[in-house]
């Protein structure tokens, strides 16, 4: 028998204390809510208290570097090209106006016309639309991650000290707390709303009457792994995939265990009749859950919507349009997925302040019969991106990994081409 000292008792006695503490802490304000549903409303007091100690950090580190007379660097929110929409014809007939002074509807070819496509070609290099999408949003203001703001450097003993304290309680406290893997084998709603509380996730849903059902499609703007994770903890959805390994793979096969999902091989993906089948007759089945789908077939960082793949849009179910935008103010959500792989993406997301985002669910809507598959597609995009203020975009998110298409490229030239030709028609009736 070993005999414990009056210190080596007391140490036990604490450690023993601070476990009843955690756990009696973790049932009452985690599990049980995720039980129930409720919250008691200590998420939005932890966000506003943050938003004052964020506006506190950044105000101080103007100050600062206005006294050590150090530059602040300030991201460009809009673009660092102002670009005003005129047509190529229009650009066109202002360089020759100013120009050679030659008539506006000559059609020969100008010399002068190579500085409209120059001008364009650097302005695409400088101020790229696609290649910025896939990026994380840079923030005016500091969230006191070092990671998110370029002006990141001491400036006070106070500012250090609580950006080290932030560090201990992120590392800590939030990181072992949101590790509850555990709990994943229980109910599948429980375990979505406890992954919520785990990443501290404040959603606000709104018009919840429009929520997807039984028997529909479920499409929404795609930012992250945790869309499913967010939309899944106000209702169930079978989830469209293709099979992956690693970490990836062992959550689908665990999810497909309490639910059934449909998953693809990766020689299926490419069957597009194959896919089409089977998520007609999942669709067709009033009694299977709505199936949880992104068309955009990649993560964007949610300053925008891209084009809406038309394989999902042609089977004729019910589409439930669902617009996701986060807050990156307490920390970015957008998978960078050609950067960081799933373990890192996580650690980031278990050691950010909060996960801060807001779901509209639209109402449903069906497919014309005047509108094709792409068409309808591109009518729920757009209300999508009106409803959650993002950026309409028609590129394809594929442009993330290949290169431009010729079609792309072949525009343009069309465009240029039928004002010369058109100009010369008009020109020869008159």
């Amino acid at each position: 028998m070993f005999l414990l000292l009056p210190f080596d008792s007391l140490v036990v006695n604490l450690l023993g204390i601070s476990i009843t503490v955690l756990f009696t802490l973790l049932l009452v304000f985690i599990i049980v809510p995720a039980i129930f549903g409720v919250s008691f409303g200590i998420r939005k007091v932890y966000m506003k208290t943050l938003l004052k100690i964020f506006q506190w950090a950044t105000l101080r580190i103007e100050r600062g570097a206005k006294e050590k007379n150090h530059p602040l660097y300030k991201p460009y929110v809009n673009g660092i090209i102002a670009k005003e929409p005129t047509s190529l014809e229009e650009e066109i007939k202002e360089i020759r106006r100013s120009g050679s002074g030659k008539a506006l509807d000559t059609p020969e070819f100008e010399l002068s016309d190579i500085f409209y496509f120059c001008r364009k070609g650097i302005e695409t290099i400088m101020d790229d639309e696609v290649t910025k999408r896939f990026s994380a949003e840079e923030l005016e203001s500091w969230n006191l991650l070092s990671r998110t703001n370029y002006n990141f450097q001491y400036i006070s003993l106070r500012l250090t000290v609580l950006w080290g304290l932030g560090v201990l309680i992120r590392y800590c406290f939030l990181l072992p707390l949101r590790c509850k893997d555990f709990l994943s084998k229980h109910v599948h709603l429980m375990c979505y709303r406890i992954c919520v509380r785990a990443l501290t996730a404040i959603i606000t849903y709104h018009d919840r009457e429009n929520r997807p059902r039984n028997g529909g499609i479920c499409v929404a703007n795609h930012t992250s792994p945790i869309d499913v994770i967010i939309l899944a903890s106000d209702g169930y959805y079978a989830m469209v995939g293709q099979i992956h390994g690693g970490l990836m793979g062992v959550i689908q096969r665990a999810m497909v265990k309490a639910c059934p999902h449909v998953w693809f091989e990766r020689s299926e993906v490419k069957d597009r009749h194959l896919v089409a089948r089977r998520l007609t007759e999942h669709a067709q089945d009033k009694s299977k859950l709505p199936i949880l789908i992104f068309p955009e077939g990649t993560c964007i960082n949610n300053t925008s919507v891209m084009m809406f793949k038309k394989g999902s849009f042609e089977i004729g179910a019910t589409v439930y349009p669902v617009a996701i935008k986060y807050d990156p103010q307490f920390g970015d959500a957008f998978w960078n997925s050609s950067k960081y792989g799933m373990v890192t993406y996580l650690l980031r997301m278990m050691t950010s302040w909060a996960i801060v985002c807001s779901v509209w669910y639209l109402p449903p809507m069906t497919r014309q019969p005047e509108e094709d598959a792409v068409q309808f597609a591109n009518r729920v995009k757009s209300a999508i991106a009106r409803q959650g203020g993002l950026v309409d975009l028609l590129w394809d998110g594929g442009l993330k990994r290949e290169k431009v298409k010729d079609a792309f490229k072949e525009e343009q030239q069309k465009l240029y081409s039928k004002m010369i030709v058109g100009s010369h028609e008009d020109r020869s009736r008159s």
